[in-house]
């Protein structure tokens, strides 16, 4: 998938082939590119589906992208920020995971007074 684009078939694949994984942590972990088809095409979708520069969401290695309307963030630490392991990205982009039982387990952490405005626009992807 090209940078900045978002196919929703695409994207459906690529959650499907990690869904067996998202579904049960005892399976083997999928492959890193599968991993990151699936991380890299949700959080584009997010991007796609909220576009704006006022929150980043952050899932290294794999991805970093700016969303929700408001005021652009260019240099230096975003005042809003959203930052997850890939999995716990997947949980939440395929609605396997809440956004508040993520920022309560301290599975994400969400800073800034808008960082918890993409809630609202999970899940992005169903299993």
């Amino acid at each position: 998938m090209a940078r900045g684009t978002v196919d929703p078939g695409e994207v459906r694949a690529a959650v499907a082939a990690v869904g067996e994984w998202l579904r049960d942590e005892s399976v083997q972990a999928p492959a890193r590119a599968e991993l990151a088809a699936a991380v890299r095409g949700t959080a584009r979708a997010l991007a796609a589906d909220a576009p704006g520069g006022s929150v980043e969401v952050r899932v290294p290695p794999f991805v970093a992208v700016q969303c929700i309307e408001g005021p652009r963030h260019t240099r230096g630490t975003p005042p809003n920020v959203v930052e997850t392991d890939a999995r716990t990205w997947l949980l939440l982009a395929t609605g396997l995971l809440v956004f508040d039982e993520a920022v309560d387990s301290a599975r994400l952490t969400a800073s800034g007074s808008r960082a918890g405005e993409i809630a609202r626009w999970l899940p992005l992807a169903q299993l």
